[in-house]
């Protein structure tokens, strides 16, 4: 929880300085910061199983 909670600041650090960046292409770049800060959030929510896995095939549909 008290990573996923960093990350997920991180990313609104990143998003606010997107707004206040001083050209489209840093603009761009705090996006894609952003961007990955959430993804690293929504994979530590996995990892710590707060949510389930989406989109993983069942298992029984792997033994055919």
């Amino acid at each position: 929880m008290y990573r996923t909670r960093e990350y997920l600041e991180c990313a609104e650090n990143c998003a606010q300085l997107a707004e206040q960046a001083p050209t489209a292409p840093a603009a761009r770049r705090y996006q894609r910061m952003e961007a990955a800060w959430r993804a690293l959030a929504e994979e530590q929510q996995w990892l710590d199983g707060e949510v389930p896995p989406v989109g993983r095939p069942n298992s029984s549909a792997l033994h055919l």
